[in-house]
């Protein structure tokens, strides 16, 4: 099978490997159609620099969103021809994985475990469900925040995850959802999921737009969708008094590797409730994906009207390129191969 892997900074190879074997009942073979690339690939493997030892990475990695079709399994839950979304599993650090089994799914076929797989629908093609992976994920960080009905948010940030909270929120009845961006071109997607108004904050004064937009006051709720301390600092000063902030991202550390500063004075003023989403480390990583899969198929929202680019497998360096330097006016670049 071709894999994929990072082989030195900035730079993907594709290699003829080793189909995996599944092992147990609890395992499937999966024949992937679709991948997706997400901001994160980007910013913990492919965009930074590391030192020499760090490659190559293991095959299949970074990549975590993708669509397939079951070719081998001994369960009668996930049975052969299902289409799946599969997350991958954990890799174990310090040891080998085997190719396709864990750390990554930037390959021809994956090892598929039962507790970690999403079924989708036999209809429609495999790139119209990639991205209920990652809007799945932003559905549970949505459900943390509780009732959202009649209040006022702010989503800083509008790259796939940013315009995800747009549309959720929008759609569960918040008055108004202000999206916040310095892409011009992400900012007419917000308004086309859902956002009441949009903020370009390198062209306005943040503070004073957001008071003009709440009658002169704060928002209710803050999504911290950039994954930026910058973003988080103005999150902390522009959150109503006990009001709430949500972070999805990691925060990026500063230039030389330490910890971020954090505003404490903002954060002591406001008093704001702060939350911290990570679906996947929730003890449950498929129900909230399969929420997403269910609300797509009724039609409340389509996630895969986020994708601007479809590329072939081969491209994969093409298109990490693309994402990266944010290339043609890009949001969401999938991958397809038959």
């Amino acid at each position: 099978m071709k894999a994929g892997r990072i082989l030195a900074p900035k730079k993907i190879e594709l290699s003829d490997i080793k189909t995996p074997t599944i092992s147990t009942n609890e395992e499937s073979l999966v024949k992937l159609h679709s991948w997706s690339i997400c901001g994160s690939d980007i910013r913990d493997a492919y965009g930074p620099l590391f030192s020499e030892e760090n490659y190559p990475m293991r095959w299949g990695a970074h990549c975590h969103e993708a669509v397939g079709t079951i070719t081998k399994s001994g369960s009668k839950e996930f049975p052969e021809g299902q289409r799946v979304i599969v997350l991958p599993s954990p890799a174990i650090d310090g040891l080998e994985e085997e190719p396709g089994r864990g750390g990554g799914l930037l390959a021809e076929y994956v090892i598929g475990n039962h507790n970690r797989m999403i079924k989708i629908p036999e209809y429609g093609e495999p790139n119209e469900w990639v991205m209920c992976q990652p809007s799945g994920t932003v559905l549970y960080a949505c459900q943390l925040l509780g009732n959202i009905l009649g209040k006022t948010v702010v989503v800083l940030g509008q790259g796939a995850i940013g315009l995800s909270f747009t549309a959720i929120l929008s759609r569960a009845g918040a008055r108004n959802v202000v999206a916040v961006d310095s892409l011009d071109y992400r900012l007419d997607k917000s308004k086309d999921v859902g956002a009441t108004h949009v903020i370009n904050y390198k062209n306005e004064n943040l503070e004073n737009a957001i008071k003009e937009i709440n009658n002169g006051e704060f928002s209710d709720v803050i999504i911290e969708a950039a994954g930026d301390v910058e973003a988080f600092n103005t999150s902390l000063k522009m959150v109503k008094p006990l009001g709430q902030i949500l972070i999805f991202g990691k925060l990026l550390k500063d230039e030389k590797g330490t910890l971020a500063t954090i505003e404490t004075e903002h954060l002591l003023h406001h008093g704001a409730t702060i939350i911290n989403s990570s679906g996947v480390n929730s003890g449950d990583p498929t129900s909230h994906i399969e929420r997403m899969v269910e609300l797509k198929k009724r039609g409340w929202w389509d996630p895969s009207t986020m994708i601007t680019h479809n590329m072939d497998f081969g491209d994969v360096q093409k298109a990490y390129d693309m994402y990266e330097n944010r290339d043609d006016n890009v949001i969401k670049v999938v991958l397809n191969q038959e």
